[in-house]
């Protein structure tokens, strides 16, 4: 069984992440390290990917600056997300050809994670047929959107958690008119924030036994650079 370093980040800045991310593809080419789940949260951030419109942002770009949004077009599918404070955002950084996995079985399988760890915590997660992510009932609970270099994957999943969820208000999120986001901690009823540490614990085990993998949590989560 092959080995998942994980790494908890924290908050880190959008851009820094994706350094962080062509870093370690770099260093998987060069057989420097394996494979790699980076899990952390992002300030107010919106990206769009390589089929967004630019209708489906909703605000200026003078407007976001005023509210502290940093805007940002990425090599990802999809279309506009957003990532923000309170959402667990995944980014596995795995050689496709060493677990003979397909782009499109690895998708299948991100989306059986999420719905494996959702099962947690007493949600019910499901695809929706034709579109990539994970969904409650007609609700959009997590967005997937991966690039892939040379058959290694970057980018990643989004999971709302704690999200402050009227950001998405700004877009047509995943450029689907008329959807509606949800989190967990509004499909528990909860007042006080769901436990972070938590979610991310049953990511990591639904990750290792989705892609057979063995996950060892670095102790140091500084970045791996």
């Amino acid at each position: 069984m092959s080995v998942l370093t994980v790494y908890n980040l924290g908050r880190v800045d959008y851009k820094k992440a994706l350094e962080l991310q062509l870093s370690l593809l770099n260093k998987i080419k060069h057989d420097e390290v394996g494979d790699n789940l980076l899990l952390l949260e992002h300030p107010p951030t919106f990206t769009m990917g390589r089929r967004g419109k630019p209708e489906h942002l909703l605000k200026n770009q003078e407007e976001l600056k005023n509210k502290g949004i940093h805007f940002e077009i990425v090599g990802r599918g999809g279309d506009i997300t957003y990532h923000g404070p309170g959402q667990l955002v995944g980014y596995p950084i795995l050689d496709l050809s060493s677990h003979r996995c397909g782009i499109h079985l690895f998708l299948r399988n991100i989306e059986e994670v999420i719905i494996n760890a959702l099962s947690d915590f007493d949600i019910t997660g499901e695809r929706k047929r034709d579109y990539t992510g994970v969904w409650v009932r007609d609700e959009k609970i997590a967005s997937i959107g991966v690039g892939v270099k040379k058959w290694t994957t970057y980018h990643g999943f989004a999971l709302n958690v704690n999200t402050e969820l009227s950001y998405f208000d700004m877009i047509v999120p995943c450029g689907i008119p008329g959807i509606k986001m949800t989190s967990i901690k509004e499909l528990s009823g909860n007042k006080m924030d769901i436990d972070m540490s938590e979610v991310k614990d049953s990511i990591i085990e639904a990750f290792s036994r989705v892609f057979k993998m063995n996950p060892r949590v670095s102790k140091n989560n500084s970045f791996p650079l």
